[in-house]
Formats: structure tokens, C-alpha cells, sequence
């Protein structure tokens, strides 16, 4: 799985936009994009998912039981 921070700015450049156009577009501050883009880890998950949702995804909180179960199950 690719983290957010490398997903985030493949998309963006692919989109041909730099990173003042996409915080313009996701209706947020640019720095909250160059945060992301940095991979910082104090991030608002509200703020990711406007930002991910632009590529249509988005986080969601998974418990690590889940975690586990998953794990289990791959061969």
C-alpha cells in the first residue's frame, strides 16, 4: 500500500495541478496540502478525507482486531 503523502502528490501532479491550485480546489489552506505532501502525522483526518476524496477515496478508522483478521486470512 502507498502512503498518503506519495498517493497524494502522484494524483496531484497528474492532474496537472500545483500544490496552491489543488488546496484551492479541495477548499483548503495550502499548507494543510504540504503537510499531507510531507507525510506529517498530526494531521485532521476530516482534512485528509476532503483532500482524498478528490480522487475518490477516503480513510476510515479500522480497530486493530480488524487489523489482525485481515492479516490472518491473506495466504
Amino acid at each position: 500500500m502507498k502512503p498518503i503523502a506519495e498517493f497524494v502528490k502522484e494524483r496531484r501532479k497528474a492532474a496537472g495541478l500545483t500544490q496552491e491550485e489543488f488546496a484551492e480546489r479541495a477548499g483548503l489552506a495550502l499548507t494543510v496540502i504540504r503537510k499531507i505532501e510531507q507525510g506529517k502525522t498530526n494531521l485532521n483526518m476530516d482534512k485528509v478525507n476532503l483532500v482524498l476524496r478528490m480522487f475518490g477515496h477516503e480513510l476510515a478508522a479500522v480497530s486493530s482486531k480488524e487489523l489482525v483478521k485481515n492479516k490472518k486470512a491473506k495466504p
